[in-house]
């Protein structure tokens, strides 16, 4: 019986890794060992952000929170402390979402936090 040589299996491997480094640049896109390498790392960095991009949404709604809380004359933190006291329970999303479009009703919220956390 003759021998089957692995052949097949190989080229569908290094097709599969070129075809996600198709788009780069040079022999990253060409060469399977380089693009190999720059595929592995692009799908490290990818997972990475992910996680990065929900912090900076945070890090957002926070800093949006905080700019309309002191338009009503309280900080972040101490608005944050008021709610749980007042035992609202909303997300900073929301909050953020709020302190862009509904300025009447965070203002409503902002002054429920302060009379609970007083």
């Amino acid at each position: 019986m003759a021998r089957i040589k692995g052949g097949l299996n190989a080229r569908k491997k290094h097709n599969r890794v070129l075809k996600l480094a198709k788009g780069y640049r040079g022999a990253r896109s060409k060469q399977y060992r380089i693009a190999k390498q720059s595929v592995m790392r692009a799908l490290a960095t990818a997972y990475a952000g992910r996680k990065e991009k929900k912090r900076q949404f945070r890090q957002l709604w926070i800093a949006r929170i905080n700019a309309a809380a002191r338009l009503n004359g309280t900080t972040y933190s101490k608005m944050m402390h008021g709610l749980k006291v007042a035992g609202i329970d909303i997300n900073r999303k929301m909050l953020a979402e709020m302190a862009v479009n509904d300025a009447e009703g965070f203002a409503a919220l902002a002054e429920i936090s302060m009379k609970a956390s007083a």
